[in-house]
């Protein structure tokens, strides 16, 4: 029976590689550069992290990103709730908006997303970018709610894929893509009637998605960003660490952090070394595992 110490290297601990956000989101790496990129949500920055470089800014105005990912041709994608879209930014720096609106209404504020094989954009959009001008611009929603989309850049269809979820804010795809996890955090606005879950949604043949059933509960805190290694356990954030599951929702234990953590990604040559962002910093830890989120850039199986 697995437990967190087969994720766990002897010797290996979290180290601190950098410091210095408001609040620290978003991480993804870049693997033709060996480097970090990561939000500073409350600051309004893209910050980058090279273990030789050190930190550097990247965007000195991010439009709020939160969460950031690579697309099929390894551009930039980040959720921005400033300009309350998706963003995309090339090789040579330039940076179009891909998406902000659903039949003609502005979306909340995106805050994470997701890219499949297919080449589709899978995103989150809680409000938490329109409800005070801390992460965003205060402003109403447009929106009957908070769902899960999916976006296609060929052809610039943009669909809701499920209403099953309060406040969505992470998400991540099995393996084989057959389950869509979604983190929603609910309870931070509805203390009594909320979730502090991660859902699991099937993805049908077609495409669409199942009814949403929980996986798991995640505590102490709320369930924020997260991401999975390629045996389907989840790595996921929470007050004092992260926190792993495996793929039937079993937890497995914790990988203590010493500052309240907000998302991770999975990096290094083998993808076998976990970024952490955690309140005002960047974290790292080398495990004994494999994660999942550039399989999108390989050829479909």
């Amino acid at each position: 029976m697995a437990d967190i110490s087969s994720f766990l290297i002897e010797g290996q601990e979290v180290q601190q590689l950098c410091t210095g956000a408001i609040w620290a989101e978003g991480p993804v790496w870049l693997p033709d550069q060996n480097a970090v990129v990561f939000s500073d949500v409350k600051g309004c920055k893209l910050l980058r992290w090279h273990p030789q470089e050190g930190l550097t800014v990247l965007k000195d105005n991010s439009h709020f990103s939160n969460g950031n990912y690579l697309d099929l041709d390894g551009n930039l994608l980040s959720c921005e709730h400033g300009r309350r879209g998706i963003s995309r930014t090339l090789a040579n720096g330039e940076n179009e908006i891909l998406v902000d609106r659903y039949d003609g209404k502005r979306l909340n504020s995106p805050n994470d997303l997701v890219v499949k094989r297919d080449g589709t954009i899978w995103f989150t959009d809680p409000p938490y970018g329109i409800l005070s001008n801390e992460e965003g611009f205060k402003s109403s929603s447009e929106m009957v709610g908070c769902y899960v989309y999916r976006f296609a850049p060929l052809t610039g269809e943009l669909d809701i894929m499920t209403t099953d979820v309060q406040r969505p804010n992470g998400l991540a795809f099995s393996p084989d893509e057959r389950t869509l996890y979604v983190a929603d955090m609910s309870v931070v606005e509805f203390p009594i009637k909320g979730r502090r879950e991660i859902r699991a949604f099937q993805v049908d043949n077609n495409g669409s998605l199942g009814e949403g059933k929980t996986l798991c509960v995640v505590e102490p805190g709320i369930p924020d960003g997260f991401r999975i290694d390629m045996k389907g356990n989840i790595f996921c954030s929470c007050d004092s660490g992260i926190a792993v599951f495996d793929s039937k929702g079993k937890k497995l234990g914790l990988i203590p952090v010493p500052e309240r953590v907000s998302n991770c990604t999975f990096g290094g040559p083998n993808q076998s070394y976990l970024y952490i962002t955690a309140t005002t910093s960047l974290y790292g830890i080398q495990l004994n595992t494999t994660g999942t989120q550039y399989t999108h850039l390989l050829a479909s199986p």
